[in-house]
């Protein structure tokens, strides 16, 4: 499928609905722009949720796997308890 989109003076492209439906997405979508030989490739990001671990999350992991973060990730900075 090929179409011309237009461009805004703030630099919104507005993807026309068969795009849309065909590639599932959803207002808010993030969307990776890749400048390519071709030109600009529009692809839909993936994003996976994180943790941030506390202190306690720490000690649970070292407590259930009975092992210390140093172990695990040793480039992990020495943390102070």
């Amino acid at each position: 499928m090929i179409t011309t989109v237009k461009l805004t003076p703030r630099g919104t492209v507005t993807l026309p609905r068969e795009f849309r439906r065909r590639y599932v997405l959803k207002t808010n979508d993030l969307l990776i722009a890749e400048s390519t030989e071709q030109g600009i490739l529009l692809r839909p990001a993936s994003v996976l949720p994180t943790e941030l671990y506390s202190e306690k999350r720490l000690a649970e992991f070292e407590k259930t796997n009975n092992r210390e973060i140093a172990a695990v990730f040793p480039d992990r900075r020495k943390r102070t308890r």
